[in-house]
């Protein structure tokens, strides 16, 4: 039993009235969006769609200049349905808010995509069903490590931007019958860019299932003829030494130990703030490369692994528009927010 349930006032939000689901997804409703959603807030909308869930910090990062403003437009978006949202309780609390997706924004994007809603495969009740997944923590941390590559990209003193990001479920799209990364991301840096497949590690696995993942990426990469880097996320140093001994020890076994480069770090390794920044000097490749000794930046390691093939170059700040969703799945976003009125530019 709670008996001594949180005060409304810490809440940090009030209940609001909000239209049915039959009111919002409406010829009226939908038309009355057309003439107030902007850009950004299309695109934070797709961006939460194909990432299932994204909290309120993660979309300050992508597309606002302040919390603040941030918040006032997702409670617009929230009362409008085109959000839903969720506070899960912290072991120090109450986390940030999370959102998901509701029904108004599935209505419209799919609208966007020229894809009838009824055929998209969504369901509002698996949108929000991601509030008591035992997976939520580990899907919110895959994502703010995508955030603070956006947010990097976005400082007017920026040096990088990030030019694609697939969710678990679009890797599993394409690449499920031989891997499963958590994530796939692309890094351009001064004229050169960097992929890789992200494995953020909780320490629930067994170090014999972490090794074994290691002979599948090497079947990708013989099934595809591209080398892409595996970055492994540890929460802690001593998990991150037990590791590296488990993979080192399975390149070692495997007929061609270089074919997959693999780097690793640890959130321990820098402060808690920065914990799941990827840019740092914090990848530690396998000593199976001729790299020197000490980790590296992000963008360092497209020059540790030289070998590698080389991602086909794309426009900038595009994704890769050859990869087209299955019939009646959504279309992916971009991976950095719209420029210009109402984009990243804006004041609010």
């Amino acid at each position: 039993m709670i008996t001594n349930p949180p005060q409304q006032r810490h809440l940090g939000h009030r209940t609001y009235a909000r239209p049915t689901a039959r009111t919002v997804t409406g010829n009226d409703h939908l038309l009355w969006l057309a003439r107030h959603l902007t850009p950004r807030d299309r695109w934070i909308t797709r961006m939460i769609h194909e990432h299932r869930v994204l909290t309120t910090h993660q979309i300050a990062q992508l597309a606002w200049t302040s919390r603040r403003s941030a918040n006032i437009r997702l409670l617009e978006l929230y009362r409008w349905r085109v959000l839903d949202r969720f506070q899960p309780l912290a072991a120090s609390g109450l986390a940030p808010m999370h959102y998901v997706l509701d029904v108004a924004g599935a209505a419209v994007l799919a609208h966007e995509d020229g894809v009838d809603p009824k055929k998209t495969g969504y369901q509002h009740d698996r949108a929000k069903g991601i509030a008591h997944s035992l997976h939520l923590a580990h899907r919110v941390a895959v994502n703010a490590m995508f955030t603070s590559l956006v947010h990097h990209a976005r400082q007017p003193d920026t040096t990088g931007t990030l030019t694609a990001w697939w969710s678990q479920e679009r890797c599993a799209d394409h690449f499920g019958d031989i891997v499963r990364p958590d994530a796939y991301g692309r890094w351009a840096h001064h004229g050169t860019e960097i992929e890789w497949f992200l494995e953020l590690d909780y320490g629930t696995e067994p170090m014999r299932r972490l090794a074994a993942k290691l002979p599948d990426y090497q079947q990708l990469v013989t099934a595809t003829r591209i080398t892409t880097p595996v970055l492994f996320w540890f929460p802690t140093s001593r998990r991150e030494t037990a590791a590296r001994l488990a993979l080192t020890r399975a390149l070692r076994e495997s007929a061609q130990p270089a074919l997959v480069p693999v780097a690793t770090t640890a959130a321990d390794l820098v402060a808690p703030d920065d914990h799941l920044d990827p840019t740092l000097v914090r990848w530690l490749p396998l000593p199976t490369t001729s790299a020197g000794p000490g980790r590296f930046a992000l963008h360092q390691l497209d020059r540790v692994w030289p070998h590698r093939s080389t991602p086909t170059p794309r426009p900038k700040d595009a994704e890769d528009v050859a990869v087209q969703p299955r019939p009646g799945r959504l279309h992916p976003p971009r991976p950095m927010p719209p420029t210009g009125q109402y984009g990243q530019q804006a004041a609010a």
